[in-house]
């Protein structure tokens, strides 16, 4: 009987870095690979991704990696997980080619992908897989059941249940998640995000109720801002647009490049006589609605730069009505905190959609009962969200009837393992580390450089140059005392004396004594001047001293 073992690299006890790992036999499957967001003691990170080590480990044993849909939290890192292994890529039509231009831009030329229909069989390296369509913020989603000798181990992705989609492109097929489930389910993995709302997700995921009232009553200009990546909510965005007869201009080019590959593949069109473009749109216009969209916290930094007049294209005025469509998510708060502020300091009218009105389309308790009823499965697996509500799905499962041995709750990197249709062992572990994405490459972001970063944040720098001869080692210029940050200089003249005596001081007992040595020196200096900044001032600043040997 096939041996099946799962574990996460990423997605549990957390918002995002989605990514699970599906072993049957020798047969290695990945399904997602997303990012997440830094947290905001994180300076200067962009954003986090699995260690994919294991899969570098096992690259030979990998049989595909199985995109679901194009969210940045399952797919954004993707073209860094192919830089590293050539694997095939399986995913739907839209997110193929979304993946495809991303794969173009990093000058990655040979991964293959394959298009996948959202209902489709297929065996790959002697396994069955099969996918099933799944309702979510964006089109062609799915989700997989791999089949074993154990039974189907099933992932459902990100959903809900909403009885009035009709679209194919987001309509969920429930009768094959059932067949699925007749056949036989070992284990069934189901996201977590929104587990503690009652009911269902939909209706509530759809904002035109409440948002059309602003489009109504206002003669004025209006902004709305929306993830780029959140299409389900963009459409109904558009269409209101266009049902009360405003023109569209949309502020951020990732977005209109995302609407084109809609109607490339005919699932949806922007009225072209509607759209302004940058040379038709003019900041004085009052009929408009103007998108300002992009992901995490840009979205909002956009937005303040908008209300503190920074902006290339668009200038804030006080007769705007703004419409918050984005919700904020992990790692944002500081700057939709900041967003509101500026707003509101320049006299805007802000709308922001409550929460519990507005959902995100991700499974309410009932759609989660829902998927657990469907598929039968021996045994359950909360994934998708921090802990909290892994435990809270894992709760929801025991009171449908599920025990406690049949539930698993597991961390980044725990394997479990089932034989013969019993689950064996937890017990294995994976040492996992986050990958920090600084910038457009990875350029080794760890705790000592977010610790330099968070220094330079509180409590500043200071800079002390000395030029010496090179071959005596006499000072012959300087020193030069430079700081940012920590002190205003006017009023510590006889800190920045002390600390350039400090300096010389070092350097002539290091020559005296016949241990000078430029890498010793500067330690030493860096530790006195250090100590006696934090007795003077309270702060310890980075310290960089600076001796520059010239050959006279």
């Amino acid at each position: 009987m096939d041996q099946v073992r799962i574990f996460a690299l990423g997605g549990l006890d957390e918002n995002g870095k989605n990514m699970t790992v599906l072993e049957i036999n020798d047969v290695i499957f990945v399904v997602e690979a997303g990012m997440k967001f830094p947290e905001s003691d994180q300076l200067g990170v962009e954003f986090i991704i699995p260690d994919f080590q294991y899969l570098i480990d096992n690259k030979d044993r990998i049989g595909g990696i199985f995109i679901t849909h194009a969210h940045d939290d399952v797919a954004a890192a993707l073209p860094y997980l192919l830089k590293q292994i050539d694997a095939p890529v399986y995913t739907g039509n839209l997110t193929a080619n979304i993946i495809h231009e991303r794969l173009k831009k990093e000058g990655i030329k040979r991964s293959k992908i394959h298009r996948l229909k959202r209902v489709s069989r297929q065996k790959i390296n002697g396994i069955e897989v099969r996918t099933f369509p799944m309702t979510h913020s964006f089109p062609d989603n799915f989700g997989i059941a791999f089949g074993s000798s154990q039974g189907y181990i099933v992932y459902t992705g990100e959903y809900i249940v909403d009885y009035d989609m009709l679209k194919d492109e987001y309509l969920c097929d429930l009768n094959e998640l059932s067949e699925i489930g007749k056949k036989g389910v070992l284990c069934l993995m189901s996201e977590s995000q929104a587990v503690e709302r009652d009911g269902h997700s939909a209706p509530n995921h759809r904002i035109t109720n409440l948002i059309e009232p602003v489009f109504e009553r206002s003669n004025s200009r209006i902004i709305v801002s929306c993830y780029t990546d959140s299409l389900f909510r963009v459409m109904e965005i558009i269409d209101l647009a266009k049902k009360h007869q405003r023109k569209i201009y949309f502020h951020d080019k990732d977005l209109r490049d995302l609407l084109k590959h809609l109607e490339q593949v005919k699932y949806y069109q922007v009225p072209k006589e509607m759209e302004l473009t940058d040379k038709t749109f003019h900041n004085d216009m009052e009929d408009v609605m103007v998108v300002i969209s992009g992901s995490g916290k840009n979205l909002f930094r956009k937005l303040s730069n908008i209300a503190n007049k920074e902006d290339a294209k668009i200038s804030f005025r006080t007769s705007d009505n703004i419409i918050i469509a984005s919700p904020v998510v992990s790692g944002t708060e500081l700057d939709y905190n900041n967003m509101e502020n500026n707003i509101y300091r320049e006299g805007g009218k802000l709308i922001t959609l409550d929460s519990k009105k507005a959902l995100s389309m991700h499974p309410s308790s009932e759609d989660l009962k829902m998927m657990m009823y469907l598929f039968r499965p021996k045994y359950y697996i909360p994934v998708k969200g921090e802990y909290r509500h892994l435990y809270m799905n894992a709760n929801l499962a025991m009171k449908v009837g599920y025990g406690a041995d049949r539930i698993l709750v597991l961390d980044n990197g725990q394997a479990a393992v089932f034989e013969n249709k019993i689950l064996t062992s937890v017990s294995e572990r994976i040492e996992l580390e986050d990958t920090l994405i600084d910038g457009k490459e990875n350029w080794d972001v760890t705790g000592v450089v977010l610790k330099d970063r968070e220094v330079l944040s509180t409590d500043g720098v200071m800079i002390v140059g000395v030029g010496v001869n090179f071959k005596n080692k006499e000072i012959i210029n300087g020193p030069d005392v430079q700081t940012r940050g920590l002190i205003y200089l006017k009023d510590a003249d006889y800190i920045i004396k002390e600390v350039g005596n400090m300096m010389e001081e070092c350097i002539i007992a290091a020559v005296k004594e016949k241990r000078y040595d430029n890498l010793a020196v500067r330690a030493e200096a860096r530790d006195k001047i250090t100590k006696y900044l934090m007795k003077e001032t309270g702060k310890r600043p980075m310290v960089l001293p600076v001796i520059l040997e010239i050959n006279l």
